[in-house]
């Protein structure tokens, strides 16, 4: 429907029987309004409205150091960083880093106050008439004309507002009411002839009604001079949480001039809770965190060492530091993401990707991500903190430490600087102790410490990891079988030929394609390819690891298992259930990194553990090592083995869980540190899930991204189901989810295999339950029409609107009785932004202090018989932003990210958003059209028709569709497809670090 032209020129419309829209979509950002609807969600994907969204506006700056003139800021961060600008300012003796100028006039050019900005004046004659100016003049005379709709006119006054503040859930269903009062203050003769709300206008299909409603109090309606006013009743009812706004049309008509004229008034209404705006609304305006060029550490005074903790381990194989090339480093640090792509391509990575260019290719790629994650690392440094002394120790509280942002272990470094002391002078402190929300630091004696001295702090990369994956990417192993795998190393005999006699876990007798699994695994032949467990949420992958890895123990006194997970936690969990299971004669060791907590490790393994006399998590010596049938640890601790000289092919397999999770380096650590030519090795995981965090988006698009276990699974060796119990095996039982939540899922992704099998009385658990808006159907979307904010310097995202409803959920399910009993540890909360995250935690405190709040990330593996989804944005915006940087809306039901946060519930799942930007997205809608068809909607109604069928490519962008992976492959890439070559950006930018502040950082040794 297309808009009404009156709105366009007047700002409002005095037709009764007018068919168009009256509710105009408007882009504040671009300043420009639009005829359709459609018109607006095309202006949203192009180049221009992107750049503006990252504050791109055109306009001219002016360089103080080069006295030049440089068109926008994207173009002034290439020229602040270009080698002739630092020559210049070197040359001057000025400042390189300097800020931009707005000059008022520039030679041979006009200002258009219209378009702001200054265009030359060879072009001024033709400017009033290009498209950019006629589409900024437009705007500029509809925010004149709906100004103008507002004023009072003719000697018409209206008094009184429609602005209803913030109103309980109980009030605005109720219903409030406010009057507004119509006098005439010129002897002129006038009458009201019709009001209306824009909303009430023209027609349209699933258009939400307004809450808002007007009525004429009495039957006259006749204004006269001097006389009595006519009053309207402007009522409002609402009982949904959200912000809610319309426009009060009143049309009037003088009768001598037969002249018809409208005012305009704005309705306003908030419905929420009054406490939660005050307690977590913005406290300050966002104002953007600009990157400046950080003062070089010119000396810097190193710490005293810690003895027992660099000594815990005897290494007999030294480290590389692995520093990154200085070549390298400069391309990085000057170029366009777009040039820095080309010059990596053209200079530094090989042609192709084999056997014997594939270290090449990866220590690349590990050296950019090194280099984005310094600069993330930037974010948290601190300035004018305290330190407080205890002893021997300094310590330092660091804001969001608990979350890990950022995380810091012990043996960590941190940089302290006094403030107002010599500049480039830094102290390097060692971090000795770790506490939730400070960690103590040692420094050198020359150290002078005051009560009132404040000091700038700077936290440095622990490189230790990346180092450790440097040295397997230089090992000589580098067997085709492992990493390039074809045909001919499939096994030749069929995957049913064997049989396992007696099962540790008996279940598994009756689920043929764990049993399979096992069977695959338990034999095959020395030196095989890869086997691939593909484990779909639920199926119970890390179970069939554990029954294999037991099975082939007691199957031969020359088994040695190696098993590995990226995260400590997935590696606790398979050593615990071995622990539980192993006989007592199969030693199992599980080994820590000296930097781990002994309080983040599980009481059931404290057996299996070596701590030396300091209290350290240390390794046994290598005689010991060698008794050991299994050990465990994380990918990247696994080094520790190769370290202490452990010979290559000690151990007959190597097992990888939840490999999906984890780079293809931090796989390779365990596998060309320790395995020979008879070596066989599983990986496990599921591909369509949660890959990893990575946060260079160069490094994302040179493939660091993509894990081991989701590029072998497109390989023709791994194509299922020809390939099924030969070199994998997909699970399809699912025992963790409802049908319903399971369904889509499942359709969408698994071809419709996986199986529902999970316990009846937890999966049906919430069925009937009061607040399901269908009593069969466990999903629930509550459609919020919210509104989003950041405040101060944080460019994370929170929605109020959004932390009161997840509240008010939560308190439903604790206050339940009888079958629908919750307690606090049955209940997740996901959302994408840390902001979020924090304020939710704070606004259940006290209310469901044990309810886990947190990224998606931070859920995987995990379940709850509830998860609520926050998804927080409400303003179209920045969705772009969100897409940019793969963070937000968009990842929670688009792609990967999406399964995993869909499928952590057991019997409910509860997603609450603003469904105007979720359907900007085809998955997501399908997916609210799925919720929708089944009864789980409630909230505002469903602003679109749910039977029209949803068209993939309006809402993903070819290019990157074509180039990137299959339906499927990665449900959180597609999401970022929908604008990530439009929105591509020619720098790892300041926003892009921003971005960088709702990922989490992850502990890997």
């Amino acid at each position: 429907m297309t808009a009404c032209p009156s709105i366009f020129s007047q700002g409002s419309c005095s037709d009764p029987s007018c068919p168009h829209e009256h509710a105009i979509p408007v882009c504040e950002l671009c300043q420009q309004a639009f005829g359709s609807q459609e018109d607006y969600e095309e202006h949203k994907l192009s180049k221009q409205h992107i750049n503006r969204t990252k504050g791109e506006t055109g306009m001219l700056l002016f360089c103080p150091v080069c006295e030049k003139y440089v068109p926008g800021f994207k173009n002034w961060k290439v020229h602040v960083e270009s080698a002739k600008h630092a020559k210049v300012a070197c040359q001057k003796g000025l400042p390189a880093d300097v800020r931009p100028e707005e000059p008022d006039d520039v030679a041979g050019h006009e200002y258009c106050t219209t378009c702001r900005r200054h265009v030359p004046q060879r072009l001024w004659a033709k400017h009033p008439s290009t498209p950019v100016h006629s589409k900024k003049a437009q705007f500029a005379r509809y925010r004149s004309a709906l100004d103008e709709a507002e004023q009072d006119k003719h000697g018409v006054v209206i008094e009184g507002e429609c602005d209803f503040g913030v109103l309980s859930i109980a009030d605005g269903e109720k219903g409030q009411t406010k009057r507004l009062s119509v006098r005439l203050t010129a002897p002129v003769k006038v009458s009201i002839v019709g009001f209306i709300f824009a909303s009430h206008r023209g027609g349209i299909s699933y258009c939400a009604p307004s809450p808002f409603a007007v009525a004429l109090e009495g039957s006259s309606h006749e204004l006269t001079f001097r006389g009595k006013s006519l009053n309207f009743a402007v009522a409002f009812y609402q009982k949904f949480v959200g912000t809610y706004h319309d426009r009060l049309e009143i049309t009037f008509e003088d009768r001598q001039l037969r002249k018809r004229f409208v005012i305009v008034r704005v309705a306003r209404a908030v419905i929420g809770d009054q406490h939660d705006h005050d307690q977590f609304g913005a406290k300050s305006i966002y104002v953007p965190r600009k990157r400046v060029t950080r003062e070089p550490e010119t000396e810097v005074i190193p710490g005293p060492p810690m003895p027992s903790f660099d000594s815990a381990i005897k290494y007999v194989v030294p480290l590389p530091m692995a520093n990154i090339p200085s070549s390298l480093e400069n391309v990085l640090v000057r170029d366009s993401q777009a040039e820095i792509l080309r010059r990596l391509r053209e200079t530094f990575l090989p042609r192709s990707l084999n056997t014997s260019t594939y270290a090449q290719h990866f220590r690349y790629l590990l050296w950019i991500e090194e280099y984005k994650m310094n600069r993330d690392l930037d974010f948290y440094d601190i300035a004018n903190a305290d330190l407080t002394r205890h002893g021997k120790y300094f310590y330092l509280a660091v804001p969001g430490l608990a979350e890990k942002r950022p995380s810091v272990l012990m043996g960590d470094t941190i940089l302290v600087q006094s403030v107002n002391g010599p500049q480039g002078r830094w102290f390097s402190g060692r971090v000795n102790v770790v506490r939730r929300e400070e960690v103590g630091l040692c420094f050198d004696p020359s150290f002078r410490w005051t009560l009132n001295q404040r000091y700038n702090i700077r936290f440095k990369l622990n490189r230790f990891p990346l180092r450790r994956q440097h040295q397997a990417l230089s090992d000589v192993f580098d067997e085709e079988r492992v990493v390039f795998p074809k045909s001919v190393h499939i096994p030749g005999l069929a995957p049913g030929a064997f049989s396992v006699r007696r099962l540790k876990n008996s279940h598994i007798r009756s689920n043929e394609r764990q049993l399979q699994a096992v069977q695959s695994i338990l034999h095959l032949p020395k030196g095989s390819l890869p086997f691939v467990v593909f484990g779909p949420p639920g199926t119970g992958k890390t179970v069939t690891i554990v029954e294999s890895i037991l099975q082939l123990v007691c199957q031969s006194t020359g088994t040695r298992v190696m098993a590995c997970a990226p995260s400590n936690s997935a590696a606790d969990l398979i050593a615990t259930r071995l622990k539980a299971a192993l006989p007592p004669a199969a030693a199992l060791f599980r080994y820590y990194a000296p930097s781990r907590n002994k309080n983040d490790t599980p009481d059931a393994l404290e057996n299996c553990i070596c701590v030396s006399r300091d209290g350290l998590f240390t390794c046994p010596p290598r005689a010991q090592v060698l008794q050991y049938r299994v050990v465990v640890a994380t990918c990247v601790s696994a080094s520790v083995f190769a370290a202490i000289d452990v010979p290559r092919g000690h151990y007959s397999h190597i097992f990888i869980d939840e490999a999906g999770q984890a780079t293809e380096c931090e796989v390779m650590v365990p596998i060309r540190t320790m395995a020979g030519p008879d070596t066989n090795i599983v990986l496990s995981g599921d591909p369509k899930q949660l890959g990893p965090i990575i946060r260079s988006k160069v490094a994302q698009q040179l493939g660091l991204e993509q894990s081991m276990i989701e590029r072998l699974m497109k390989l023709d060796t791994y194509k299922l189901p020809e390939r099924q119990g030969y070199s994998v095996i997909k699970l399809t039982k699912n025992f963790r989810s409802h049908n319903s939540i399971l369904k889509y899922p499942n359709e969408r992704f698994y071809d419709n295999e996986l199986v529902q099998c999970a316990d009846p009385q937890i999966i049906k658990q919430y069925l009937g339950w009061s607040h399901l808006p269908n009593a069969r159907f466990p999903i629930i979307f509550h459609a919020i029409s919210g509104q989003d904010a950041r405040e101060a310097s944080s460019p994370s995202f929170f929605n109020v609107h959004e932390i009161t409803q997840v509240k008010q959920y939560v308190q439903q399910l604790k206050s339940a009785r009888g079958n629908f009993r919750t307690v606090d540890g049955d209940i997740g909360v996901i959302t994408p932004y840390h902001a979020q995250c924090l304020k939710i935690r704070a606004s259940l405190r006290g209310v469901a202090d044990e309810v886990k709040v947190g990224s998606v990330e931070e859920f995987q593996g995990q379940e709850r018989k509830v998860i609520i989804i926050s998804t927080v944005r409400s303003s179209r915006e920045f969705v772009e932003y969100d897409l940019k940087h793969t963070l937000g809306v968009v990842t929670y039901i688009a792609d990967t990210t999406s399964t995993v946060a869909v499928t952590r519930a057991q019997a409910l799942l509860i997603v609450v958003g603003d469904p105007h930007v979720l359907q900007l997205d085809a998955l997501w809608r399908q997916f609210l059209n799925y919720v929708h068809d089944n009864g789980g909607w409630t909230g505002i109604p469903i602003p679109w028709d749910p039977s029209d069928p949803v068209d993939d490519a309006k809402a993903c962008d070819k290019d990157v569709a074509e180039s990137a992976q299959t339906e499927m492959d990665r449900f959180m890439r597609a999401l970022e497809a929908m604008t990530l070559a439009n929105v591509a950006d020619d720098s790892e930018d300041d926003d892009a670090a921003d971005a960088g502040v709702d990922r989490p950082w992850r502990d890997i040794e």
